[in-house]
């Protein structure tokens, strides 16, 4: 559900009480990890972690007026989602990445409940079932230049650095 909050602290206060307690988590988890070079802010409706322009000029290949997204958190009608780009980004095709495969084994080592995962989607429905150390250490392990640089190396495998890749 997106929301039309212009700051992070309105988009907490507008939410319940359960909501704002599963959010205010992860958003504590992923700002204890956070590299220096990525920026909070709302975009598209929740709460975001991205690259800003003075660090990364090109923006958002989407929508190059927006800055680069690696990470967000958005309150949906089920459950709360986390989206970790940074795991995601370098994927190609169906196959996953080291970090993907990383991030798998580290949620199913923590004992938590399983992992309720789309590509780059973490859905969590109760906060003691999330694994908050692993989502901590999935923002830690990529700084801004190391993600900066796997994007520019995604892009360049696209074709027109958007598309799948043609044959």
């Amino acid at each position: 559900m997106q929301s039309s909050a212009s700051t992070v602290a309105d988009y907490l206060a507008e939410l319940p009480d359960e909501r704002r307690r599963i959010v205010t988590a992860l958003r504590q988890a992923i700002l204890d990890n956070l590299d220096s070079g990525y920026t909070e802010s709302m975009q598209g409706g929740m709460i975001g972690y991205s690259v800003p322009h003075s660090l990364f000029p090109a923006g958002y290949h989407c929508n190059p007026k927006q800055p680069l997204p690696f990470a967000a958190i958005a309150s949906q009608k089920n459950y709360v989602s986390v989206y970790l780009l940074g795991v995601y980004c370098g994927c190609v095709g169906e196959a996953e990445s080291s970090e993907v495969t990383w991030f798998r084994e580290a949620w199913a080592a923590s004992g938590k409940q399983k992992l309720d995962m789309g590509k780059a989607c973490v859905r969590v429905r109760k906060i003691e079932d999330a694994a908050l150390g692993v989502i901590g250490e999935a923002i830690r392990r990529v700084p801004a230049h190391t993600y900066i640089e796997r994007y520019v190396r995604a892009l360049a495998t696209t074709a027109k650095g958007g598309g799948k890749k043609t044959p």
